[in-house]
């Protein structure tokens, strides 16, 4: 950094925009994720976004980390994408009615992703769970779900149990308006911890429908499977004719071409899309097992619709996603620099004094603030929930007036895109050096 860096005090006009929105809509925020209730202040109101950057309505620009949350692997409006949306919107906007588009944006997704010999089209990574959950009881006959402490799943009632950042007990639900007959057939157990997952198959194997996991999680910030952990899920589903279900909203696409089952080497039975699956624009997918999915109706009797399933704009935005990280893969460059945001994050916590530990896979990643040196690593919801969120706070608002976007929670991984240059990396690690050093 240096002395021309421009700080980002001057916020009125966010202020003023969270001021308004709040009576009109509840907290000022349409998802929760927005609201910054994790990191103290006001949410910041965007007018726009190019590339790697974002701008806010007070003309603040910020290297943006978030990337609409893992959608923009490719950044903000590339050429490509835009195109196409252009060209399916001089078409029409919506027909519920089914286009040659969608079999094509099927046929990508089958090509990409191992485990998928047929999908379905929704609209979002929450409908896509939801939906595959209801197959997977559809098409075992049994009702218990089996999910792990800090995967969220989408806003589904039944999922909404121990999610993403809360920490709920046992089959307690996350949210008023969920009912514990709803919860009751959710059973949560702790992440990386195979000998739980052995236990729970042998005391009612028989009556698991489906375990469902994030293959690497990104919300409880970003936490790594351990193979044995992986290996016991396919094994037990396998052994006691239960599904295995992938939930890849964030990591598919993003971590490889074909998610992040293709480099763990590991198939599910069933996979939900989300985000890069839409190019930033909403949709989700659910697929799998030819068998398994021909139970979903109309070919099967296991319900499921959307009038908004299929959308021409999110298919033609997905399509040409999916086309240029086919063609122009920016998964080694994406490596490469993740790899360089990770050393100079851990050198520069390191020269202030301050625990931390770092987890990250590609162009996602986290940094996890702890209370104290030599503390657990983090691999799971009990360790991921000691970490010092008090000055993961401090450390957001200190990157934001350095002009970096950070994810507005300690329980968020960061994303990043192929737009981002080395001298991008080079200036957020700078930020990071100067905004840890401000608290010694």
């Amino acid at each position: 950094m240096n002395d021309s860096t421009p700080t980002h005090a001057d916020r009125r006009r966010s202020h003023a925009a969270f001021s308004r929105a709040k009576s009109l809509i509840p907290g000022g925020v349409n998802s929760p994720a927005r609201a910054f209730g994790a990191v103290g202040g006001e949410p910041i109101f965007f007018s726009s976004a190019s590339g790697q950057w974002l701008t806010d309505i007070d003309g603040n620009r910020y290297l943006d980390y978030i990337g609409s949350w893992g959608p923009m692997i490719l950044g903000h409006r590339h050429p490509r994408v835009v195109a196409a949306i252009q060209a399916a919107l001089e078409r029409g906007t919506s027909y519920g009615a089914p286009t040659e588009a969608e079999s094509g944006l099927a046929e990508r997704i089958i090509e990409a992703v191992p485990s998928i010999e047929k999908v379905r089209m929704v609209s979002s990574g929450t409908e896509a769970a939801m939906s595959a959950v209801r197959l997977a009881r559809g098409f075992t006959g049994r009702e218990r779900i089996v999910k792990f402490a800090g995967n969220y799943h989408g806003h589904v009632d039944s999922l909404l149990v121990a999610a993403g950042s809360s920490a709920a007990t046992l089959g307690v639900p996350d949210s008023p308006g969920i009912t514990a007959g709803t919860a009751k057939d959710t059973i949560v157990l702790e992440y990386n911890e195979p000998q739980a997952l052995e236990d729970c198959f042998r005391e009612g194997g028989d009556t698991i429908a489906a375990v469902l996991l994030e293959p690497v999680v990104g919300n409880m910030g970003l936490v790594k499977p351990s193979r044995e952990f992986l290996e016991a899920a396919r094994r037990l589903t396998e052994r006691h004719g239960a599904l295995l279900v992938f939930d890849e909203v964030m990591t598919g696409f993003r971590l490889a071409y074909g998610g992040a089952q293709e480099i763990l080497g590991v198939t599910p039975d069933l996979t939900t899309l989300g985000k890069i699956v839409g190019g930033g624009l909403p949709l989700g997918a659910y697929g799998g097992r030819r068998d398994v999915m021909d139970h979903v109706l109309p070919a099967g009797k296991v319900f499921q619709a959307g009038t908004l399933s299929g959308n021409p704009l999110a298919v033609a935005a997905g399509t040409a996603t999916l086309d240029e990280l086919r063609e122009h893969p920016p998964y080694d460059q994406l490596e490469r620099h993740g790899a360089r945001l990770e050393q100079g994050f851990r050198e520069a916590a390191a020269r202030a004094g301050i625990p931390a530990w770092i987890a990250r896979q590609g162009s996602m990643m986290t940094m996890f603030f702890r209370r104290e040196p030599g503390a657990l690593p983090v691999t799971g919801w009990k360790t991921a929930s000691q970490s010092d969120t008090a000055l993961y706070g401090r450390f957001f608002w200190g990157m934001i007036d350095r002009g970096v976007y950070l994810p507005c929670s300690q329980y968020e991984a960061l994303f990043f895109s192929s737009a981002h240059t080395d001298a991008d990396i080079d200036r957020t690690i700078a930020a990071a050096e100067e905004a840890l050093g401000s608290f010694r």
